[in-house]
C-alpha cells in the first residue's frame, strides 16, 4: 500500500516569500484599521476580528522566519538540519489561536452582561474591507499551505478570519436593521469556537511530529511485515519509526539475518532500504544488521 502523501513536490524553496511579505503588510494595516473602527463603533466583534487579524500577521511573520531558517543545511549543532523549526512555528501559531479564542469567549460572555451601543454602519464597512483583505491573504498562502504545516497554520488563521469578517458583517447588519445588540457578542463567541474547532486536528498533528510519533496514515505493522518479508531476514527488533520533519519519515531498527545468509547482509540491507523508500516513502533509514547467532537478548520489537 503506497504512502505517497508523505512525499511532496519539489518546489523552489524561495517561492512564495514575496507573497507572505505582502500578506504581512496587509494584515498589519488591517489590524490598525479594525481596532480604531472597533473602538469608535463600540463593536466587540470588530475588535475580536482585529485581534485575530493581528494574530494572522504574527503567524505569517513566524511562518516567514521559519521558512528561512528551515533552509539552512545540517551542521555540527543541528545534525538533522533545521527543517523542524517549521513544526515549532506551527505549534506557536496554534497555541496563540487557542489563547486568543479563550480570551474572546471571556469578552463575549462579559458583553452579554453589559451590552454597549454599536455603530452598525461603521462595523459593516470596516468588516467588508477586512473580508477583502482576508480573502486576498488566504489566496496568497493557499498553494503553499498544501506543502507545509507551518504555512497551513498561517492559512487557517486567515481562513478563520475571513469567515469571522462575514459574521461581523451579518452582526452589523442586524444591528442596523433591528437594533439587536446581543448579536455582537454571539458572533464573537461563534468566531472563538470556530477557531478552536479548526485548530484541534492540526494541533494534534503538530504535537505528533514533535513527540517523534509514527507518520500519520502510516501503518507501523505494515512496515514491519514488509521488512520481515525480505528474503534473508529472520526478524527485526528495537524498531523506531518517526518523522524528522513534516515531509521526512525516518526509521531505525536491528535486522536479524537468517542463519547462513550473513554473506548477503549488505545486499539484504540495500533491499530493505529500497523497499522502505519505494513503498512507504521512508528515505532515511538506519539499519543495524545482526547475525542469527548473536542477536540482542530479550529485545522488544518496538523501542528499547
Amino acid at each position: 500500500m503506497p504512502h505517497d502523501h508523505h512525499g511532496h513536490s519539489h518546489i523552489d524553496p524561495n517561492a512564495g516569500d514575496a507573497r507572505i511579505g505582502w500578506a504581512i503588510v496587509a494584515n498589519m494595516a488591517l489590524t490598525v484599521a479594525q481596532i480604531v473602527g472597533g473602538v469608535l463603533s463600540g463593536s466587540l466583534a470588530l475588535i475580536a476580528d482585529a485581534l485575530h487579524n493581528f494574530s494572522d500577521a504574527i503567524a505569517l511573520i513566524l511562518a516567514f522566519a521559519a521558512r528561512k531558517i528551515s533552509r539552512r543545511p545540517a551542521d555540527e549543532r543541528m545534525s538533522f538540519g533545521y527543517g523542524r523549526v517549521e513544526v515549532v512555528a506551527a505549534l506557536i501559531n496554534y497555541t496563540t489561536l487557542i489563547v486568543l479564542s479563550v480570551y474572546l469567549i471571556y469578552e463575549g460572555v462579559m458583553r452579554f452582561a453589559n451590552p454597549e451601543p454599536i455603530n452598525g454602519w461603521m462595523v459593516v464597512w470596516i468588516a467588508t474591507i477586512a473580508l477583502v483583505i482576508d480573502v486576498v491573504t488566504a489566496l496568497l498562502t493557499y498553494s503553499m499551505a498544501k506543502e507545509s504545516m507551518n504555512i497551513r497554520a498561517a492559512f487557517i488563521h486567515n481562513l478563520a478570519d475571513a469567515l469571522g469578517s462575514v459574521a461581523v458583517i451579518v452582526a452589523g447588519t442586524l444591528v442596523i436593521l433591528y437594533g439587536w445588540l446581543w448579536v455582537d457578542p454571539v458572533v464573537t463567541l461563534m468566531i472563538a469556537f470556530y477557531i478552536l474547532w479548526h485548530v484541534k486536528s492540526e494541533f494534534i498533528s503538530v504535537v505528533r511530529v514533535l513527540m517523534l510519533g509514527a507518520p500519520e496514515g502510516m501503518d507501523t505493522q505494515e512496515v514491519i511485515a514488509a521488512v520481515r518479508a525480505v528474503a534473508g531476514v529472520s526478524d527485526l527488533h528495537h524498531m523506531h519509526l518517526w518523522q524528522m520533519q513534516e515531509h521526512a519519515a525516518a526509521m531505525q531498527a536491528h535486522i536479524v539475518i537468517d542463519a547462513g545468509a550473513w554473506g548477503n547482509a549488505d545486499a539484504i540491507k540495500a533491499q530493505i532500504k529500497a523497499q522502505l523508500a519505494d513503498q512507504f516513502g521512508i528515505k532515511h533509514s538506519t539499519l543495524e544488521m545482526e547475525c542469527a547467532a548473536h542477536i540482542c537478548d530479550a529485545a522488544p520489537l518496538i523501542g528499547h
